[in-house]
């Protein structure tokens, strides 16, 4: 399988709040799309590895996606060794996405930035010939970060999802192991009620940045290239 758009995240559902708007809009422009979560989530406080699984499976039926992977990781305790490197990098080079999301670099739970950190090192090792990997040397052409929880920080670009915000939500709400009872206020592990309210506050906050209902943010290491500065979206003033 050759994917247009793989992302790359440590826990099942990370995608869907973080990019689930982009990777909808994706597959609805007719790319291959496809996730590759890093763990299971077994060591969550709430839900099973089992139940999680469904939950993603039902997610991935919503958003339309044509592949999904659990590489099996460790929960909690994802490092950089090498051996998970190369783990990435196998699947790297069997799917031969041309965009890879990664995690932002930076944040709250270790396994997050750390997905980010050696998802980066694995799009580089899959290029190496000389590598101990089967399938030929291949690496994406670009990669960016989904920086949705980094509000303070300024994104590269941001993706217009207002079409695709119903549908996303939708998603989200598959993995309802997630969920608190709606009496508990626990900060995080908003209620079903709530996670409306929650999810689409950081969207518009994006989206404002573009004029738009809702948006999701993404940062690149690299500068972007503009062909035509003429029909350049975004009003300046």
């Amino acid at each position: 399988m050759q994917l247009d758009l793989l992302s790359i995240a440590a826990h099942p559902d990370d995608t869907e709040l973080t990019c689930g708007g982009t990777i909808i809009r994706m597959v609805q422009a007719g790319y291959k799309v496809g996730l590759l979560d890093l763990t299971a989530g077994e060591s969550g406080t709430r839900g099973s590895a089992s139940l999680r699984a469904r939950e993603s499976s039902r997610a991935s039926r919503v958003m339309g996606i044509v592949y999904r992977e659990n590489l099996g990781l460790p929960d909690a305790a994802l490092e950089h060794t090498q051996e998970y490197k190369l783990k990435i990098a196998a699947r790297i080079r069997a799917l031969r996405p041309r965009t890879v999301i990664l995690p932002y670099w930076e944040g709250r739970h270790p396994d997050h930035y750390t997905a980010g950190q050696i998802g980066y090192e694995a799009c580089f090792l899959a290029g190496l010939a000389r590598v101990p990997l089967a399938g030929k040397p291949f690496r994406p052409y670009k990669i960016i970060y989904a920086s949705m929880y980094m509000p303070s920080l300024r994104p590269t670009f941001v993706v217009d999802v207002t079409r695709q915000f119903e549908k996303k939500l939708k998603a989200v709400l598959c993995y309802s192991s997630q969920f608190s009872p709606q009496k508990d206020i626990q900060n995080l592990f908003p209620s079903r009620a709530d996670l409306r309210e929650r999810v689409s506050s950081l969207a518009r906050h994006f989206g404002l940045m573009i004029g738009v209902r809702y948006g999701e943010p993404f940062v690149t290491r690299e500068v972007a290239a503009v062909d035509d500065v003429v029909t350049m979206p975004v009003r300046s003033i």
